[in-house]
């Protein structure tokens, strides 16, 4: 059995992955309906709802600090002065993301620290698990792991209340990091293609934790899964979880043809 179906309970860990092995067959999003059509005054009524928006936004928020603290100890790789620089700006904007999260939460009357708590020990643990060895796997794995979340995210923004929904996209805005990262690999790769083969297996695996991960945090929130796999949010049902997976899967194979790599 693999990490992903142990993070899940049996029957939907099952399902996700074989909707997961499935070709992508994914067309254009409907016009919004259902909570995906209200405000959040109207659709934060509903308790379960509401419960739902409040993990996702802890989980959000102790990302983006999460990334802050990385992108931080990146720079200290940097190899030279102008590549520190760039990351201690992408840093910024990373943590100018995270307190916009946290005046949100504030604002609808929840307690930052304890929204973000849930999330912490997994994100902490897959930080932990993929430590880069150098300054180019840190790179790589800005660029893999923080375009998987954000994949992730947007697609559950598009079910969203529209309030929250802007308020998602807006701090999943590119910092600057992806165009940055595929520069510096592909010019790394050039000068000794070698480098290719060692980074393409690192970001395989990136991908591989990176998606079970973040099945696990799902399955550990009864709210945000419930909102996942239909119940809570309109129309998306297991069926289009699976599909959700195969679009992110999908975009992370343009991904790293873009840093020059083998998916």
């Amino acid at each position: 059995m693999s990490v992903a179906d142990q993070a899940l309970p049996p029957s939907v860990g099952r399902a996700i992955l074989r909707f997961m092995e499935t070709p992508d067959n994914a067309t254009e999003a409907p016009a919004p309906t259902g909570i995906a059509a209200q405000d959040w005054a109207t659709a934060s009524a509903e308790p379960q709802y509401r419960a739902a928006v409040v993990d996702l936004l802890g989980a959000l928020a102790y990302g983006e600090l999460a990334a802050f603290e990385r992108l931080a100890e990146d720079a200290k790789l940097a190899p030279t002065l102008a590549d520190k620089a760039e990351l201690a700006k992408m840093a910024s904007a990373e943590f100018h993301h995270f307190e916009r999260l946290t005046d949100r939460l504030t604002a609808i009357d929840t307690e930052p620290t304890a929204a973000m708590e849930p999330f912490a020990k997994a994100l902490d643990d897959f930080h932990r698990q993929t430590a880069p060895s150098d300054w180019l796997e840190g790179l790589v794995k800005a660029y893999v792991g923080d375009s998987i979340a954000s994949d992730f995210y947007r697609e559950v923004a598009a079910r969203l209340d529209s309030d929250t929904r802007s308020l998602v996209l807006a701090v999943l805005d590119d910092t600057g990091h992806g165009n940055f990262a595929v520069e510096k690999v592909r010019a790394a790769i050039e000068a000794d293609p070698r480098v290719g083969g060692r980074l393409a297996l690192w970001a395989r695996r990136l991908m591989g934790e990176a998606l079970s991960q973040a099945q696990r945090v799902v399955a550990d929130r009864d709210a945000l899964s419930t909102m996942l796999v239909g119940g809570v949010a309109d129309g998306f049902d297991l069926a289009e979880v699976g599909r959700m997976f195969s679009r992110i899967t999908e975009a992370h194979t343009k991904r790293m043809a873009a840093l020059g790599l083998a998916a």
